[in-house]
Formats: structure tokens, C-alpha cells, sequence
């Protein structure tokens, strides 16, 4: 029996190779297309537009966190909401009081079916649409956008599938509009001052990470009303990490990605599926109809990345097992480590005392990332502790700036492509895939990360 080659390619990846030679086929599994490789198309890296003295945005899904989000940017100096938009007009009609409430001119409301976010879309008087919809609408949305000369915005996961994130990433650069995935735990209070220590070298040379999303999440999937449906949906039709861009999103930026390093092979493996059933099982009865239900997504997904400078990453998945929330988020350099669950506890050699823990006090009072001192007061009572305010600031204060946002459309695309990768490997009984390169190359020159600079 011959043996499986290491890096498993299917049929799909052969087509969009196309006629690369044998000697390439390895290293583009997975890749662009080599019409996209070599399209000369223009790349949206450390993309600037010119500077807005007011944003004037339209909101697509008002439900509790679209909801949260005009919160916020009804806090933010210029900033103007002209459009709402949702299916279930009550919601539509809120957002627009909340408006209101706030002194500024009621918004239009749009609520005639599913697509009415194309109207939306075609308003000549908006300069950003934000999507904050269930997951499969983030790209119609952000694509109807974009292609209407709008800057696209939209809540996490970005794509579900890889076709969807190079979709993106080439109407981003074709229509050289903003796509930026809002990942605000990019901008939690200790990943940032993580972040901040990783750039002042304290933790030394960065070598690996762990992070995940383990979120007991049963009561909301079998919600039979609001985004229990949607997400249900996906644990019965989808295996893999199905959201793991809160995870990885701040080990991302600790290890350069996309600026002068790259995510290179991925492999992931699950669980069998139990905890889905069992809650149905124990809060419906065995013979109702919820307990007959059937569900594919592994109840733990574990992911394991390797970068091209050599560091590895651990990514967990988990939404169906009963547990506290974590994000298992832990930092391991040369000198020293931070982990943030259970407890926020960091060690660092020859300042720690040998094998014991420091509390984080006295390193916050020393590290705390500067847009958390910036933005401390202005985000209290926001949601998240704090974090929501601050990437709605970040995402407005870039384009009134004309600076580059702090994450890019290949930030987005690549931080969603693990959701179909590490589908593909458990499919294929674990078997390493190499990820794809959304920057054609780009990725090789280093470039700063703008959320660790304040004055640009």
C-alpha cells in the first residue's frame, strides 16, 4: 500500500494550480491561482485613503451586537449613522430611536427582505457599511459594498470558505475599498499589553503560542429563536474551528503575520461529537425533536500552525462541552511567558522569582499598551470590558486620519481561512495542509503593525 504524500492535495487545488510544475506543486497547495499570482494586481498592504472629516456609516444587522456597535460610534466624534438595516423591522426602528435619543438625525431604515442591504449599499452618502449579520452574509455584504465604492467592515469570521476570503481580497484590491475584519479581542486589555511586551523584546524571542475559543455555547445553539438557529446550523453541517479568529487574532500579531512572516502548514484533528446531543437530550427529553437532531462539528478541534520563521501555534476550538469561557491565550519566548486563563499570571527569568508566578499588576502599571491608556475612560461600560469602543474608535480614527488600518483584508482572509483548512484536515485524517499566501508574497516585508502607534 503506497503511503499518502505528506501534504494532501484534492482535485480543487490541482485545478487552481493549473500547470505549475512538479517542483512548485507542493509549495502552492492551497495557493492563489497563478493567474492571481501574477495578475499585477495592486495590493491593499499598508493601504491609505484620503482622510475623512466625517464617517458616515451603514449598519447592516441591528441585533444585539449591531446594536452594541451604534452604541459606540454614537460616541465617537465624526461620526454620522445614515443607514440601518436588518430583516426584522422592530430592530430597524430601534436602532433608529437609539439614534435619535443620542441627537442625530434619524437614519434610514431598511428592512424589505434579506438582500435590502443592497439599497443600503448603493446610497451615494456613505463611506463605510459594517456588517454584523449570521456568518454566511458577511461576504455578500462586504462585497456589495465594496463594489459600490463603500469601505467594508464586518464582524468575525470574515469568510467561512477559502473561495470567499480570495473573494475579499481581490474585490478589496479591484476596487482599492478597506475590508477589515473586526476581531476586538485584538484590542483586549492584556493581549495588548502582550503585544507590547513582545515588542519591547521582554518575553525575548517569541517561539510558540496557545489560544482558542472554548465558550460553552449549548444553550445558545438550541435557542430555537434569534442566532441559535444560524449557529446550530453550522454545528450540523460543518466540521473544524469554526471561529478562530478571537483566539488567534492577538497571537497573529505577536508573531508578525503577514509582516515579515507567515503562517506555513496547518493540521487539525476533533473530537467525536457528544455535547450538542446530550444537553438536547437532558433539557428536551430523548424522544423530542431536538435530541433527534444530528450534529458533525467535532466537540473539541484542536489546530496545530507552523510558521515560516519556525514558531508553532495551538488553536482549540470548543462551543459544545460545559466549561468557563477561555481563550486559552498564552505567549512562550525565550525569556519569559504570559498566560491569561485562568488567571493573568506572567513569568519572566531573572526578574521572577525561580518557577514561581508574578501577579500582573505591577507589569500592567509598567506595560500597559498606550491606546488602552488613550482610550480608557471614553470605552467604559462598553461591551467586552472595554475592547468593542476600541476597535470602533481604531476603524473610524484610521479613516479620518487617512492611515492604514491596524488589520488589513489579508489579515481577515487569513485569520478565517482556518475555518475550511482545519475542516480539510480532520477530513483527511489529520493530514498537514500548506495555508495559503493571500499577499502573494507580500508577507516577506516587514511592515508595522499601526495599532502599536498612536501618532501616524
Amino acid at each position: 500500500m503506497k503511503s499518502k504524500p505528506r501534504f494532501a492535495i484534492d482535485r480543487r487545488d490541482l485545478l487552481r494550480i493549473g500547470a505549475v510544475g512538479a517542483g512548485s506543486l507542493f509549495a502552492q497547495s492551497l495557493a492563489a491561482p497563478v493567474a492571481r499570482a501574477i495578475s499585477g494586481e495592486a495590493t491593499m498592504i499598508e493601504y491609505h485613503d484620503i482622510p475623512l472629516d466625517v464617517v458616515r456609516i451603514g449598519i447592516v444587522g441591528v441585533g444585539g451586537m449591531g446594536t452594541a456597535h451604534l452604541e459606540n460610534f454614537l460616541k465617537i466624534d465624526g461620526v454620522e449613522v445614515r443607514a440601518v438595516c436588518d430583516i426584522i423591522e422592530d430592530r430597524v426602528e430601534r436602532a433608529q430611536q437609539l439614534v435619535v435619543e443620542a441627537g442625530r438625525k434619524k437614519p434610514e431604515g431598511y428592512s424589505r427582505g434579506e438582500r435590502d442591504f443592497e439599497r443600503l449599499c448603493d446610497r451615494p452618502d456613505l463611506d463605510l457599511v459594517f456588517t454584523v449579520t449570521p456568518w454566511v452574509w458577511h461576504v455578500p455584504v462586504c462585497v456589495a459594498a465594496m463594489e459600490a465604492g463603500k469601505h467594508a467592515a464586518t464582524e468575525v469570521p470574515a469568510a467561512l470558505t477559502l473561495d470567499d476570503c480570495w473573494r475579499l481580497v481581490e474585490t478589496s484590491e479591484k476596487t482599492r475599498r478597506h475590508c477589515v475584519m473586526m476581531e476586538n479581542c485584538n484590542y483586549d486589555r492584556f493581549e495588548m499589553m502582550v503585544l507590547n511586551m513582545v515588542s519591547q523584546g521582554v518575553l525575548g524571542e517569541v517561539l510558540h503560542a496557545e489560544c482558542g475559543y472554548l465558550h460553552d455555547l449549548r444553550a445558545v445553539k438550541h435557542d430555537l429563536d434569534g442566532e441559535g438557529a444560524w449557529r446550530r446550523a453550522h454545528s450540523m453541517t460543518t466540521d473544524g474551528d469554526l471561529y478562530p479568529t478571537h483566539g488567534l487574532g492577538p497571537v497573529a500579531q505577536c508573531f508578525d503575520i503577514n509582516r515579515g512572516n507567515a503562517f506555513e502548514t496547518l493540521v487539525s484533528m476533533g473530537t467525536k461529537t457528544r455535547g450538542l446531543h446530550l444537553y438536547a437530550e437532558n433539557r428536551f427529553g430523548p424522544q423530542s425533536s431536538q435530541a433527534a437532531e444530528r450534529f458533525v462539528l467535532s466537540d473539541v478541534v484542536t489546530t496545530l500552525l507552523r510558521t515560516v520563521n519556525e514558531e508553532t501555534v495551538v488553536v482549540t476550538h470548543d462551543t459544545n462541552s460545559p466549561r468557563p469561557y477561555s481563550r486559552d491565550y498564552l505567549v512562550q519566548g525565550t525569556r519569559g511567558i504570559a498566560r491569561k486563563y485562568p488567571e493573568p499570571r506572567i513569568y519572566i527569568e531573572g526578574r521572577s522569582e525561580p518557577h514561581r508566578w508574578d501577579p500582573v499588576d505591577a507589569y500592567l502599571e509598567e506595560f500597559d499598551h498606550p491606546v488602552w491608556r488613550q482610550l480608557e475612560e471614553q470605552s467604559r461600560g462598553a461591551g467586552h470590558g472595554g475592547m468593542d469602543f476600541i476597535e470602533d474608535f481604531r476603524l473610524v480614527e484610521a479613516l479620518r486620519k487617512g492611515r492604514p488600518m491596524d488589520s488589513d483584508v489579508y489579515d481577515a482572509a487569513m485569520l478565517s481561512a482556518v475555518v475550511e483548512l482545519s475542516g480539510r484536515s480532520i477530513a483527511r485524517g489529520s493530514e498537514p495542509l500548506r495555508f495559503p499566501d493571500f499577499t502573494r508574497g507580500g508577507w516577506r516585508q516587514p511592515r508595522p503593525l499601526h495599532a502599536m502607534r498612536l501618532k501616524q
